[in-house]
């Protein structure tokens, strides 16, 4: 991508010298486990932060890496870039975008919905309506998850900011609420289809980018459709025990991640991101 003279979001609180302590059961070695679970975990994750146990908030000295501040750089431009197209988006149907905070953390995070490590990946918390990312995850991802590339950074941020989108719709909300009167395999596919929603907006947020600052470069739409390949329910859970549950997922498959984020990213048309109505099968 190319970001040359860009704005900077300042919608950004920096809490990397806060530490809420550690969390018992959730491992910071433990990326892949964590991303079968709660990579872009999206939506409220508040009923899995809320089985974490309490803790306390430090404030410790904490020097960043010269990477580790381009690589903040980095992240308040796109999340610039958030706000300039939904911005626009919103105000083409005769509302006004509000947009979220995006918290940078390190280690563990106190957020509206409960404690969290960053073994959990980036997670919106609709509460405070935040986006809680610690900058290490983008080391992690082409490491752990064969997923790199400035793009598919950018495919993370914009994924959290579409489920704020949801949030900010009412659409965020209801499937709550319904999730809260299902049996455990429709709450999953409830899941999925607030996770592919946020998939699509993601892709929209890249055609309007790209349309509006002419930013994607060769190999960017790749390095974001890999991504979304790599944090497949399905793709995940074979990597990490040889085999997949399909009544256990809650993102989505490798295709259906796809197949959404491409839909976005070639429309740009936020009125064609109807995950709910489809039969699920059909997603």
């Amino acid at each position: 991508m190319d970001l040359s003279g860009r704005r900077r979001s300042s919608n950004v609180e920096d809490r990397r010298g806060m530490s809420g302590g550690k969390i018992a059961g959730v491992g910071i070695g433990g990326i892949i486990i964590a991303g079968l679970i709660t990579l872009l975990l999206g939506g409220d994750p508040s009923e899995v932060l809320q089985q974490l146990g309490s803790q306390t908030t430090t404030t410790t000295e904490y020097t960043p890496s010269e990477q580790e501040e381009q690589l903040r750089e980095f992240a308040e431009k796109i999340l610039a870039s958030t706000e300039d197209v939904w911005n626009a988006e919103f105000k083409k149907m005769g509302r006004t975008y509000k947009a979220p905070k995006l918290v940078l953390f390190h280690g563990s995070v106190q957020s509206g919905c409960g404690n969290a490590s960053s073994s959990m990946g980036p997670f919106y918390c609709s509460a405070d309506e935040c986006v809680y990312l610690d900058l290490d995850f983008f080391n992690e991802m082409p490491k752990s998850l064969g997923a790199g590339g400035d793009f598919a950074y950018a495919y993370v941020i914009a994924h959290e900011v579409g489920h704020h989108v949801e949030h900010l719709l009412g659409t965020l909300d209801k499937a709550h609420s319904q999730m809260a009167r299902v049996s455990e395999k429709e709450k999953n596919q409830i899941s999925v289809r607030i996770e592919l929603l946020a998939d699509f907006y993601a892709g929209v947020w890249g055609y309007h980018e790209n349309q509006m600052f002419g930013s994607l470069e060769e190999g960017d739409l790749e390095e974001a459709v890999n991504a979304a390949q790599k944090i497949g329910d399905d793709y995940l859970q074979k990597n990490a025990r040889g085999y997949s549950v399909p009544e256990s997922f809650t993102h989505g498959t490798s295709a259906q991640r796809v197949r959404w984020l491409k839909k976005g990213l070639t429309s740009g048309d936020i009125r064609q991101g109807d995950t709910f109505t489809p039969s699920y099968n059909s997603l």
